[in-house]
């Protein structure tokens, strides 16, 4: 079996990737509880892909999430899909980045990489053939930015060969949230090209306009 272990930093990164866990949860018939609780066979196929057989029944994705804001990591453990992830993978760093890709990859981001790399390899010895790593997050804010950048180069020093995909999210350039936008994306950029093995580029703002097309929210 060909296991893809999935990483997310960052607020963005963390509500792209509860949405991505709902859907494949879904689709595999997965409950809050972990258990499998579909009406299908073929639900159960290629299962072990994203999630990990543990105590013969229950099912446990492969994925380490990482925040450095205490309010979106209480936002994770408390969400549904939060529950059926590993406790020791949601790892909170405790100090934000204040938008600043520096933070992210250079101080305090470097100051706890260890601690997901801990968690990575975990998941990655649960596996019988790890295929590659895919990373969601965002290059607006630092830690998505940073720190998902650092990571991707750990990853790369540490496991050559594997396959690396990140699906990115651009910043607006008309509803920008910081004037560090434009460096984080700038610094991020070299880090991208160079590690990964492919990049989903994704803009925010063409999300935002489907959304309000889609719902007429424009709270979003």
């Amino acid at each position: 079996m060909r296991e893809i272990v999935h990483l997310q930093f960052g607020q963005c990164g963390s509500k792209i990737g509860t949405e991505f866990w709902e859907g494949i949860c879904k689709e595999h018939g997965i409950g809050t509880t972990g258990h499998y609780e579909g009406d299908n066979d073929h639900q159960l196929e290629r299962i072990n892909t994203y999630f990990d057989n543990v105590q013969g029944s229950k099912y446990v994705p492969r994925a380490v999430l990482v925040d450095m804001d205490a309010d979106e990591m209480n936002f994770l453990k408390s969400n549904p899909i939060g529950q059926v992830m590993r406790a020791e993978n949601l790892v909170f760093c405790g100090q934000k980045t204040g938008n600043n890709w520096a933070k992210g990859f250079y101080t305090d981001g470097a100051v706890t990489m260890e601690a997901v790399l801990k968690a990575v390899r975990k998941e990655v010895e649960s596996c019988d053939f790890a295929q590659g790593f895919q990373i969601m997050h965002s290059l607006g804010g630092g830690t998505g930015s940073g720190m998902g950048c650092l990571m991707l180069q750990k990853l790369k020093d540490e496991y050559p060969g594997k396959i690396f995909t990140t699906y990115t999210v651009f910043p607006s350039q008309t509803s920008s949230y910081s004037v560090n936008e434009p460096y984080n994306v700038l610094l991020s950029m070299p880090h991208l090209i160079e590690n990964s093995t492919e990049t989903f580029c994704i803009d925010n703002e063409a999300l935002f306009n489907t959304c309000m097309r889609l719902t007429g929210n424009s709270t979003i």
